[in-house]
């Protein structure tokens, strides 16, 4: 019989990137990002090693942005090892996560500043919100997302609202700049307009996940659903329930009507949350008309015209 593998061992098989994550990068020839991806067969051998950690396998397909792990600790507890790729994001990850506790979030186990891991309670990753009915999923969305909009520390090293989507709306006009954005028209001006009269009057300033969506919650065991890879900025709720708004768009433009559902859907999630309509309709179209021209610009144009055509609907 086989020996079992020790806290920090594993098999001899190299630890290989998922294929996803390698084509996500694959453009970036040089750099802080080109220099992770070569060193993190290594990086994740050594954290293994100092975390006394054993790998059951590497989670595929796994995200664009990161690399995760299905490990257990050395007192055999299940836990995942997450390493994102470099960047604002990755940096305060790990804070957000810490500061919110658990509560309504994936919890935070250790965290190292030079390898940028994250270990990371075991959730279940196959199970998200999206494996719901879009009403049931919206519900426990909402829910979820409400325990998120906590007050930052006084001290708290997020980027502003104003400040990311600042930087949002530079990239969005160098598209424009480059015969980028043709498409958009007169739908992207409103979008920029829009950005700028929500972000000179923020009602409030808490604590956001900044890429909330229903692939974003997973199920767990110590709560029944709880939230995962935030990109924290502080700011007001609105911004955070737009993309929300967005989620499973092509069953919206599948079926009949889409544009009255939804805004159907704007009215229902900012009444279940107490959130300003036009607010959030404003933050919903300005979301669709970024995501939708940052798609266009990677090649993706149907999945960036079908966005731009959601905004239209709001």
């Amino acid at each position: 019989m086989a020996a079992a593998p020790q806290p920090g061992g594993r098999d001899t098989a190299p630890i290989t990137p998922p294929q996803r994550l390698l084509n996500a990068l694959s453009d970036i020839s040089e750099g802080p990002v080109r220099a992770w991806l070569d060193a993190l067969p290594a990086t994740v051998e050594r954290q293994l090693a100092d975390w006394e950690l054993t790998l059951e396998r590497v989670q595929v397909p796994g995200g664009l942005g990161s690399l995760v792990a299905l490990v257990r600790q050395a007192d055999g507890t299940p836990a995942a090892l997450k390493f994102p790729v470099p960047g604002p994001a990755a940096r305060y990850e790990a804070a957000a996560l810490e500061h919110w506790d658990g509560w309504g979030a994936v919890r935070l186990l250790r965290a190292d500043a030079e390898s940028g891991a994250l270990l990371l309670e075991r959730l279940r990753a196959s199970v998200t919100l999206r494996s719901l009915a879009e009403a049931k999923a919206m519900l426990e969305a909402a829910g979820t997302v409400r325990r998120l909009w906590v007050p930052p520390a006084d001290d708290h090293p997020f980027s502003t609202l104003v400040e990311r989507t600042e930087a949002d709306a530079d990239a969005l006009r160098a598209l424009e700049a480059r015969g980028s954005a043709a498409d958009a028209g007169p739908l992207l001006e409103e979008a920029l307009t829009l950005r700028a009269e929500l972000a000179a009057s923020t009602p409030e300033q808490v604590l956001l996940h900044g890429d909330f969506r229903q692939g974003k919650v997973l199920a767990g065991e110590r709560a029944p659903w709880l939230a995962v890879g935030p990109k924290p900025v502080v700011g007001e709720h609105a911004y955070d329930l737009a993309r929300l708004v967005l989620d499973r768009y092509e069953d919206l433009a599948a079926g009949s009507g889409p544009a009255a559902a939804t805004r159907r859907r704007v009215t229902r999630l900012a009444d279940s949350l107490d959130v300003d309509r036009d607010r959030l309709r404003g933050w919903a179209l300005y979301r669709a008309v970024e995501e939708g021209l940052r798609a266009m610009a990677a090649g993706e144009r149907r999945r960036g015209e079908l966005l731009l055509e959601f905004a239209g609907w709001l």
